[in-house]
């Protein structure tokens, strides 16, 4: 083969290794998945390409994407070193929809010096085009924790498939994507994107934060607010060349979190004690409902057998003609 032609095909391996390397375990999901791409590329060769012909429809996979002003220098005095990958648009083939490169293609949109942007192009259908980008991503930096867990939620919500089928393109279980997804529901889009991807801050803390998003009374839009002020600051402090603070995003976490502690010690502080009422039925005590917080207890101890069976078999029925009663008389 070619030295020429192994250095184009090698282009696309050079990406899974660059970087941070993948934790492990995924190192070989990573490479299959980034060599699957570079089998698919048509004849091995570098285009130059009319950015204005690229499309991004992307599922999106980063919450604070880095500036591309560095990057649009750099190309303009080095060359576009890397090229992006694309694959045609089904419906017409002299367009094409990005694979990855994201930052690569906005920096030569930016650029007045470069007009054609660097692409291989691959012939991928939509899985194959995620597990490239999934791949090439986590290659150079693995996602954060909520980041991937918006990413599942995205995917899930547009229907690209089954929380199975999500697992198995993130490499991971698919109790990991449930319990993920559950996370990225109860903290938000608009919060999480407020706070950002919060690097370092791992499963068990989000998880934290969501269960006591969960008993607090905070609303959210207030949450996003502290956790924006806070990287405005930092964004001020760094300006001012003052000396280096945490990451932005893990200081925004870090407000949130004690916001929301706060509140929902606030609010233990003030809840009633429980409440035990006793349950009759014929004259004769048969249990007690419980309430405590925001739960409610039925507890029958001393009921007929048969009651108790036909009671268990209709429990949701019941449930929910009681609660269709309270709705029309509220």
């Amino acid at each position: 083969m070619a030295d020429s032609k192994k250095k184009r095909m090698s282009m696309l391996d050079s990406l899974a290794a660059a970087g941070t390397p993948p934790a492990p375990g995924s190192m070989m999901s990573s490479n299959r998945a980034l060599r699957s791409a570079r089998d698919a590329v048509d004849a091995h060769h570098v285009w130059e390409l009319d950015p204005a012909e690229i499309q991004d429809e992307r599922y999106s996979d980063r919450l604070d994407p880095k500036d591309v002003h560095d990057l649009r220098a750099s190309i303009e005095q080095n060359g576009q070193t890397v090229p992006i990958l694309v694959r045609r648009r089904a419906t017409d083939p002299n367009r094409y929809l990005l694979v990855y490169g994201r930052r690569r293609l906005e920096a030569i949109r930016a650029s007045d010096k470069v007009s054609k942007v660097r692409a291989l192009i691959a012939n991928l259908d939509d899985t194959a085009a995620l597990r490239a980008q999934v791949s090439e991503n986590t290659g150079r930096r693995d996602l954060s924790y909520i980041e991937r867990a918006l990413f599942a939620q995205e995917l899930l919500d547009s229907g690209f498939g089954s929380q199975a089928q999500i697992a198995e393109v993130l490499n991971v279980t698919r109790s990991a994507v449930s319990m993920s997804i559950s996370v990225a529901k109860a903290i938000g889009t608009a919060l999480a994107h407020a706070i950002g991807p919060a690097h370092g801050v791992g499963r068990p803390r989000w998880e934290a934060l969501a269960k006591e998003l969960a008993d607090s009374r905070v609303e959210n839009d207030d949450l996003s607010r502290i956790a924006l002020d806070v990287r405005a600051k930092a964004a001020a402090n760094e300006q001012a060349d003052e000396d280096p603070q945490v990451d932005p995003s893990v200081a925004a976490f870090e407000a949130v979190a004690r916001h929301v502690k706060k509140s929902v010690s606030s609010t233990l502080g003030k809840k009633p004690r429980s409440k035990t009422t006793a349950l009759v039925i014929d004259g004769t005590p048969v249990g007690a409902i419980k309430r405590s917080g925001r739960a409610l207890r039925l507890d029958l101890t001393d009921v007929d057998d048969a009651f108790a069976e036909w009671l268990d078999a209709r429990a949701q029925d019941v449930l929910e003609e009681l609660h269709d009663r309270w709705k029309g008389e509220t």
